[in-house]
């Protein structure tokens, strides 16, 4: 009864702190926000636009697109937090709007991070929580969460191969009895795909473009694999000599191309993981196969593409960009059940 009347007065909250998005869910409603994150400043002070509410969408919409006086910024890189003031002020903001909070109480608060956190960059999530206004705090490794929230047996005497690529960072991970057998963190993710996609696109076509125009390419034509339909389509951009606007005809083996550069690396990072394991963990894995989670999932052909290279099953999680947020909720329901995965303030 105590329980239910303190999550009435202050539910627990699971948040996916993502380089690209921030998302969070309450405790028995599930995701009830899924915002960029993303912040707008004023240029040359620390001020938040729209006194304080130019964070998230209303923020992201200003990305590449904002005037002299207005500057668009992610306070959260390849996973970790880089600017602790706006992180700060973006997490508050987000907390508020996603749950009723009673004066007098703080929430518990579940929120991911990446396997190679640092303790420097763990105090700093802590601190950002605790003064946006969590009460007791608890991080959880993203590539545990994403196989938690894909329904992987983790718990049993077998290999669950894990490989969750957000914006950041890539995180995968073998899981056996509970525990983290072997693990990689790589900072080559989705924003490597669009880093990918300019360059080649300048260097293919001499035409300059911004982030969001790659991450439109990677979306609309981007693929993995040869067995995906091929598509074209039309790109602006800025010609990069003679510095006027020029449109070009861009084809799905051709974003293919840019993006296999960024794409052996992360396989080379999967195979780094199988290489620590014991071959009898490994074996397992020929029936089993491999998860993909994390936004970064949703590239056509990309589970075709890992298992012709690994030559093994490869399927992608449900839902893969909420994968890590609905492993968060179940351990922040059971938490008490989960409590050896989590890293407490004091434990750190």
């Amino acid at each position: 009864m105590l329980h239910r009347l303190r999550q009435w007065l202050s539910p627990d909250l699971a948040i996916d702190l993502g380089s690209a998005n921030t998302r969070i869910a309450l405790f028995g409603e599930g995701v009830v926000l899924d915002e960029p994150t993303v912040v707008a400043l004023q240029k040359g002070s620390r001020k938040i636009l729209g006194r304080g509410a130019a964070v998230g969408k209303l923020a992201r919409q200003m990305l590449g697109r904002t005037p002299d006086s207005i500057h668009a910024v992610r306070p959260i890189r390849h996973g970790v937090i880089t600017d602790f003031e706006l992180c700060e002020a973006m997490l508050r903001h987000f907390v508020q709007k996603a749950a009723r909070q009673s004066p007098g109480f703080r929430p518990r608060v579940l929120v991911s991070v990446p396997q190679s956190i640092t303790p420097v960059e763990r105090r700093a999530v802590f601190g950002s929580a605790e003064r946006a206004g969590a009460g007791s705090t608890y991080l959880l490794e993203s590539a545990k969460a994403a196989a938690i929230g894909a329904g992987q047996p983790i718990s049993e005497p077998m290999a669950s191969l894990m490989c969750n690529i957000g914006a950041g960072t890539s995180e995968i991970a073998i899981f056996s009895l509970g525990e983290t057998v072997a693990s990689c963190s790589s900072r080559i993710a989705g924003d490597a795909f669009d880093d990918a996609i300019i360059h080649w696109m300048k260097q293919r076509f001499g035409l300059k473009i911004g982030r969001q125009t790659a991450e439109h390419l990677k979306c609309e034509v981007g693929s993995a694999s040869l067995q995906t339909q091929e598509k074209a389509t039309e790109v602006n951009g800025l010609d990069a000599m003679s510095c006027v606007p020029r449109k070009v005809l861009v084809t799905t083996s051709e974003i293919r191309q840019a993006l296999m550069a960024p794409l052996g690396q992360i396989l080379a990072g999967i195979k780094h993981v199988l290489e620590q394991c014991d071959p009898e963990l490994v074996a397992d894995l020929a029936d089993v196969g491999m998860v993909l989670a994390g936004g970064s999932a949703l590239l056509p052909g990309l589970d075709d593409f890992f298992s012709e290279q690994l030559a093994i099953p490869v399927l992608v999680a449900e839902d893969p960009d909420r994968t890590v947020v609905r492993g968060l909720a179940i351990c922040s329901e059971h938490l008490n059940q989960w409590q050896s995965s989590l890293v407490g303030m004091h434990d750190n």
